[in-house]
């Protein structure tokens, strides 16, 4: 929307425009000048000048997301499929939610997405607070984003109970690290999911 200064704002920065998953995304936990701060959030234009997405929807037809719109999906998007058959970036975001993420906020609405993608944004910091070894950022921001909630919820129990079974010190995050890695790879391949782009 476009506010009472002439600047485009939205609501939920969380959630991008066209279905990405901008609260999941390593650049969002990102300290420092590259921070980006979502989906139209502060100072957003100065780091993505233009997107086709943005003027489309929300300074134009003033939406949060594109899934709100009656002419959802357009030829902006690719198909679900092709969606899928992207190689894995070694960065974020993926794209293979896009189309998920759309067509959810389109049939259950937007509030319900956002309370599940809090849910997912909330593991996420505790995976980023507890087991980040300064190697494993965007891994865990994969697996917050592709991984089944309840699975995520799950792996933190067992990677809980793994470190006091094992007797790993608090201190030893490389150690813990490792163990939450190898548990969320485990619910990765039992998903059909690929978290770690392979090596060709």
């Amino acid at each position: 929307m476009v506010n009472s200064m002439n600047k485009v704002t939205k609501t939920y920065p969380t959630i991008g425009v066209c279905g990405l998953d901008c609260g999941l995304c390593p650049r969002y936990y990102t300290v420092g000048p590259s921070r980006c701060p979502g989906c139209c959030g502060s100072d957003f234009f100065n780091k993505h000048p233009s997107c086709s997405f943005i003027t489309c929807c929300v300074k134009k037809k003033h939406l949060e997301v594109c899934a709100e719109c009656s002419e959802f999906p357009c030829s902006k998007f690719k198909t679900d499929e092709e969606y899928q058959q992207l190689e894995l970036s070694s960065s974020f975001p993926p794209d293979r939610k896009i189309m998920s993420n759309l067509n959810f906020i389109k049939e259950h609405g937007l509030k319900k997405f956002l309370d599940q993608q809090e849910k997912r944004i909330r593991i996420l910091e505790t995976m980023l607070e507890n087991f980040n070894d300064g190697r494993s950022k965007s891994f865990f921001c994969k697996a917050a984003a592709l991984l089944d909630l309840p699975s995520l919820e799950n792996s933190l129990g067992d990677v809980t109970r793994k470190i006091k079974a094992n007797n790993i010190k608090s201190n030893d995050v490389r150690t813990q690290a490792k163990i939450l890695k190898s548990i969320l790879n485990e619910v990765a391949l039992k998903e059909g999911v690929e978290l770690t782009k392979k090596r060709k």
